[in-house]
């Protein structure tokens, strides 16, 4: 079948370019994900995609096509809280792992997944590793209480290949921002999702509500979806697609500052998440808030 005829839509540049229809968003990422495109056609995908932007629309098309195709996970007995992490620490420590283990403790099943997207950061699994916890070799229903990471080839091995289009392009793709908006989960699942850029919020805001999905959604920290622990940001949660403020959020540093791990190498953060977990130092209260609000995502769901 191929996918030319959408690319010669798509591919018209940022002015002259048109939008897919939710369907034909299907149909295009679909033959991409079951392998029936040539390496060519996907390298014209994704620049043309690049180029053009996705609308919410396309967006919830290229959702579509995926959640048919993942390797879900079984239903866990509470709502599962699902936290992209794809971009790893590069200034800050990555505190995801904190986030993940301290919803844990509330009794909630967990699940990170995630792959390297580039070479010189710190990710997730390393820090994991440091706090003994392996990532899962196989996909798996996870109980309430436990915090499970997951590789992003388990869930998809295609979805891993057109993710990894950005180190033979340099460029983003539309795979980069699915990620943080799919919903690996058989059952009722509370999606964490993030944005580096103001612009995205809206456009991430949208595509939650067209899927329906559970969510919450605010500015992480360099990317990764656990709050900045030196600002309060606004919080936006959506509850089987219907929007709800759950954090205002507060301009600027706040006035009392937590004491960070000075390094961010995998085993200094992980010595830090101990401190925190052990109650040596307090959760940041960034953090400790958007705990909070992540329990009453999961009591919605």
């Amino acid at each position: 079948m191929g996918i030319s005829q959408y690319i010669k839509e798509i591919g018209r540049g940022k002015q002259g370019a048109r939008s897919l229809t939710r369907a034909q968003a299907a149909d295009l990422l679909g033959q991409v994900l079951d392998g029936q495109v040539t390496d060519l056609e996907v390298g014209g995908f994704c620049l043309a995609m690049r180029i053009k932007g996705e609308t919410p629309e396309e967006m919830a098309g290229f959702l579509d096509a995926l959640h048919v195709r993942l390797n879900r996970l079984p239903a866990s007995d509470r709502p599962l809280v699902v936290l992209p992490s794809y971009n790893g620490a590069r200034k800050l420590p990555v505190l995801t792992p904190l986030l993940g283990l301290l919803l844990a403790r509330k009794g909630l099943p967990v699940l990170i997944h995630g792959t390297a997207t580039e070479s010189a950061r710190i990710f997730v699994p390393n820090v994991l590793a440091a706090l003994s916890i392996a990532g899962l070799p196989t996909i798996k229903k996870i109980a309430n209480g436990e915090l499970a990471y997951v590789a992003t080839e388990l869930l998809s091995p295609a979805l891993k290949r057109l993710l990894d289009v950005r180190r033979a392009v340099g460029l983003r793709n539309p795979g980069h921002s699915l990620v943080k908006l799919m919903n690996p989960c058989e059952g009722p699942a509370v999606v964490v999702g993030s944005y580096t850029h103001p612009e995205y919020a809206e456009s991430m805001a949208a595509v939650f509500r067209l899927v329906g999905s559970t969510s919450m959604l605010l500015r992480g920290t360099e990317g990764e979806c656990v709050a900045d622990p030196r600002r309060m940001p606004r919080m936006d949660g959506f509850v089987r697609g219907e929007p709800l403020l759950l954090e205002e959020g507060r301009k600027g540093t706040l006035t009392e500052l937590p004491e960070l791990p000075a390094q961010i190498d995998a085993a200094a953060t992980a010595a830090y998440i101990r401190e925190v977990l052990d109650g040596a130092k307090p959760v940041p209260a960034p953090i400790a808030r958007q705990v909070e609000q992540l329990l009453r995502l999961a009591r919605a769901a």
